[in-house]
């Protein structure tokens, strides 16, 4: 299970990559059992497996391999902070052009987790294809199979954050030219082939019959649906750009001259990946149900239990059918997290945006500007602006009057507004302070247990859920075929039924209520997934595919992902945004009570500007708030903005330099640079 300790300590090894990449690569397991005795039986193989899910100790280890909470953070539930959805407590670098920079050292460019991964094929393939590894036949495969999706899954991560990177299946050895060869970058599209080609591997060995804190057969179908899908649309919307083999301006064409697909054309490209995607989506969608949700916020102990709302607090996930991979904690073995608490108060200020809260539909499925009979409540008070919407909203976000406890006995501790106040926006308290206003609850667990130890909550992290599956293949099939089936449409059908508990949702109420009624020229002022390459999307069908994931995946980290694949950033380059919240200085605005100079205040905060503004953005900037804009100094005083090369990382200095000939000279290294990045330290983009 995730639950590992670190079981053995790695020493020094060959030097594998040194050349390409400045990492730690001390791999060799055990000094005093060398990998060819050691590699012999089922428990042995499971140990190093172990150690891959958590190459290092404490509770950050397994976000070396997987997103999940840690600790003095909003965990996996804060990490849409990087986007239009959610707005963290310091703005991130990539929308402020002159911070972002190229980096002396470090960076994304790393094969510590390859290197680990290929160690193992080296020793243990050939000891399975001879039939000498001790134990049960189908638990070794499963083994091997894991560590194909590790492997895979590292691949992919090195594919969304560089682009071109090279492909490494070997333990290389410490020769120059062999290692400035194997630290060419290879062509994007060979990468996403070879990721699946591990995949498949992983698919084929995998079972499902283990523990949902093991990789499974199931987990790998959901990566594989993710990276196709990622791969078909990147390369459909960067066609032609620098940003895909044979683009325009291409860094790689150097390296790879000729280059030819392996499926023929681009464009056969793209649609092989998306039909892998929508395969592979399919296999888990079918066999999995959705978690129910009977709409209910309990606020005593006599409600019902909403299980849909606690599968994201819950210390055991096993016994949820959605949820395909899931790390456990443990308060005895000193792995927890403070995700509970955090979700009592601001969750460590980071606040859903306007743009996101506006973008969530009418419960019967009608934007907000379209709504009827009065329906649509306003934003002036954040319960209001709840109120007959889509149910996933009525569900997360918090409003004044709700309760963070209602079971009997003491408050815990760590339990920091028993009951829900109007937000606290200018307290400076990470922990507790509020940041837009709009504030959620994922995460939450009413419980004694969870809530009374600092740091001491042991709730599950959901790593993959089938929901996920269900919106990959809608989204792969209308990228594809340009219209959707009737598997997509039962999908979409299911998941907008799970949302609105209460009310029947029918194909015909989504064409009718939400594609029919979408306005796109007012979907761009909420919503940048509205945008490609520049331009709004003029097919409304292919823009609610892409709202409702927006909805359903409500921070659990994939946004910015999304954003990217879609080319959805381009129109920052011309026209900054203006992040928002809430809507705090309206005269129907939330009553606060305060102590200002040791005297005890109430009134709206238009009522006490001069209290307020030391911590919010002016009254004199609108009624709204702008969690980037509280000072004319701050870095996005004037709005995000963005350059083209940030949708891929800049690979920093160090590696062009020890890639080339001589060490000193980066334009000569064997590792070309991202498109538009400087080959220079502290280089911003050029464009």
């Amino acid at each position: 299970m995730i639950r590992i300790q670190y079981i053995f300590k790695f020493t020094a090894a060959a030097a594998c990559l040194t050349l390409a990449s400045c990492v730690e690569l001390e791999q060799t397991p055990l000094s005093s059992l060398p990998p060819e005795t050691y590699f012999d039986t089922e428990t042995q193989l499971q140990t190093y497996v172990n150690n891959l899910y958590a190459p290092r100790t404490g509770d950050n280890a397994f976000s070396q391999s997987f997103d999940v909470h840690t600790n003095w953070s909003y965990g996996v539930y804060g990490a849409d902070g990087n986007s239009d959805n959610m707005a963290s407590n310091t703005v991130n670098d990539i929308y402020v052009p002159e911070n972002y920079r190229v980096p002396q050292t470090g960076g994304d460019w790393t094969f510590a987790q390859i290197y680990r991964c290929n160690y193992f094929f080296k020793y243990v393939l050939p000891k399975y294809e001879e039939n000498a590894i001790q134990g049960a036949d189908a638990s070794v495969k499963h083994l091997i199979g894991e560590v194909y999706f590790l492997r895979a899954h590292e691949y992919f991560r090195r594919l969304q954050l560089l682009g071109d990177f090279p492909i490494i299946t070997d333990c290389l050895e410490d020769n120059m030219e062999v290692l400035m060869e194997n630290s060419k970058r290879r062509p994007r599209t060979d990468v996403a082939h070879f990721i699946l080609e591990d995949l498949d591997r992983a698919i084929s060995l995998m079972n499902d019959g283990v523990a949902k804190t093991r990789i499974s057969k199931k987990a790998a179908l959901l990566l594989k649906s993710r990276v196709a899908l990622l791969e078909g649309t990147w390369e459909k919307y960067f066609k032609g750009t620098a940003f895909v083999p044979n683009g325009s301006g291409w860094p790689g064409a150097a390296q790879n001259p000729g280059y030819q697909f392996p499926k023929g054309s681009i464009e056969a490209e793209i649609a092989f990946f998306l039909d892998e995607a929508m395969k592979a989506a399919k296999e888990v969608a079918d066999a999995t149900q959705l978690t129910a949700n009977n709409g209910i916020l309990p606020q005593s102990s006599s409600d019902p239990e909403n299980l849909y709302l606690k599968m994201y607090g819950d210390p055991n996930l096993s016994g949820y059918d959605e949820v395909i991979l899931w790390k456990e904690y443990s308060r005895a073995l000193g792995v927890t997290h403070n995700i509970c608490a955090a979700a009592t108060a601001g969750c460590y200020k980071t606040g859903l945006t306007r743009g996101y809260v506006d973008n969530f539909l009418m419960a019967d499925g009608t934007p907000i500007y379209a709504a009827t009979g009065g329906s649509y409540k306003g934003d002036d008070s954040l319960n209001a602006v709840k109120e007959n919407r889509d149910g996933r909203l009525q569900l997360f976000l918090k409003a004044p009057g709700e309760k963070n406890w209602y079971l009997d006995g003491a408050v815990p501790d760590r339990c920091y507004n028993p009951v829900e106040q109007a937000p606290d926006v200018v307290l400076g308290d990470v922990e507790k302070g509020y940041n837009t206003g709009y504030t959620i609850r994922k995460g939450y667990n009413p419980t004694f247990e969870q809530m009374n130890y600092n740091g001491g909550a042991a709730t599950g992290s959901i790593v993959f859920r089938a929901a996920e599956a269900y919106l990959n293949y809608i989204e792969a099939c209308y990228e594809k075929n340009g219209s959707l089936d009737n598997d997509a449409k039962s999908y979409w059908v299911a998941l907008r039924n799970r949302a609105n508990a209460t009310t029947t949702i029918s194909w015909g109420d989504i064409e009718a209520n939400t594609i029919n009624k979408t306005d796109m020229a007012r979907e761009t002022l909420d919503d940048w997934g509205a945008y490609s390459a520049g331009s709004v999307l003029s097919d409304k069908i292919l823009y609610n595919i892409r709202r409702e994931r927006r909805m359903e995946l409500m921070a659990e980290g994939l946004r910015l992902a999304d954003l990217k694949r879609w080319r959805a950033l381009d129109q920052l380059t011309t026209e900054p945004y203006q992040m928002q919240g809430c809507k705090f200085w309206g005269a129907s605005f939330h009553t606060y009570t305060f102590s200002e100079s040791g005297v005890s205040k109430t009134g709206k905060p238009y009522e006490h500007q001069a209290y307020f503004e030391q911590a919010v953005s002016a009254k004199s900037k609108g009624d709204y708030l702008l969690p980037y804009s509280k000072k004319d100094s701050d870095p996005a005083a004037n709005g995000l903005r963005w350059k083209m090369a940030h949708y891929l990382s800049p690979i920093a200095v160090d590696h062009l330099l020890i890639a080339s000939p001589d060490g000193k000279n980066a334009g000569a290294s064997a590792i070309y640079q991202n498109p538009y990045w400087p080959l220079q330290p502290e280089g911003v983009a050029a464009q």
